[in-house]
């Protein structure tokens, strides 16, 4: 086994200004705090079984988080990995990795308060001299329930195809520029739906995978009219 450790720090409560982006020498500091919990989110184990943040538990994309359909999971296996990773209902659940704003989207459609992303790359985490390990034991499973979907944050095809061309909507597509310009196809099913979904201020379609700067850091969260590109008029939405 392959870790390292630091000491725990007093755990101060939620952000006053609200920030979803939590700096590494908080989380650091923080691992060993039974009320939280630290998930990397990607398309494979691979990385994660090579290494990962020190306690962390990995939810897969394909196989945790998406159905065979490639629609985001249901209530019911949301639970089941909620009560797998160890969280609870005053738990801050930390993501990072390939995809952490699926997580922390998936969280918060759920009604979990506490939910937040990792302010850099795990290789920034890593070169930092934080906390690591390859030991995948498992966390002790509780009966936490998150609340149900809470519908205001994700929008239908039907409130999609009205958006179109509406002042004050933003449709954002995050595919790669390839896909955008319908010269590759993307995941299964791509086509059929919005396939790596986001949230917009005014209107939601569902999360996406999260970036990083070229610094490791992690993008920042913010209205969809700042970044924003026309849906793809060559996708058909489920």
């Amino acid at each position: 086994m392959k870790t390292a450790t630091e000491k725990a720090a007093p755990r101060p409560g939620p952000d006053p200004d609200g920030s979803v982006l939590v700096d590494p020498a908080w989380l650091a500091g923080h691992l060993n705090d039974p009320d939280v919990r630290v998930i990397e989110v990607d398309v494979s184990p691979a990385a994660y079984d090579d290494w990962h943040i020190d306690g962390a538990v990995l939810w897969n994309i394909y196989s945790d988080l998406k159905d065979a359909g490639y629609r985001t999971v249901g209530t019911a296996a949301l639970e089941r990995l909620v009560e797998r990773s160890g969280i609870g209902p005053h738990s801050t659940v930390v993501f990072y990795g390939y995809a952490p704003a699926l997580g922390l989207w998936l969280m918060k459609l759920y009604g979990h308060p506490d939910v937040r992303i990792l302010d850099c790359s795990r290789d920034t985490w890593r070169a930092g001299g934080h906390p690591w390990s390859t030991d995948t034991g498992a966390l002790p499973a509780g009966g936490y329930r998150p609340g149900s979907e809470d519908r205001r944050i994700r929008a239908g095809q039907v409130a999609v195809h009205d958006a179109i061309g509406q002042p004050g909507a933003t449709l954002v597509d995050v595919r790669s520029a390839a896909e955008y310009r319908g010269s590759a196809s993307g995941p299964p099913a791509a086509w059929n739906q919005v396939a790596a979904p986001v949230t917009c201020r005014r209107l939601s379609i569902s999360p996406s995978m999260a970036s990083t700067t070229p610094m490791g850091r992690s993008a920042p969260l913010r209205s969809c009219a700042a970044s924003s590109r026309r849906l793809s008029s060559a996708a058909t939405l489920s």
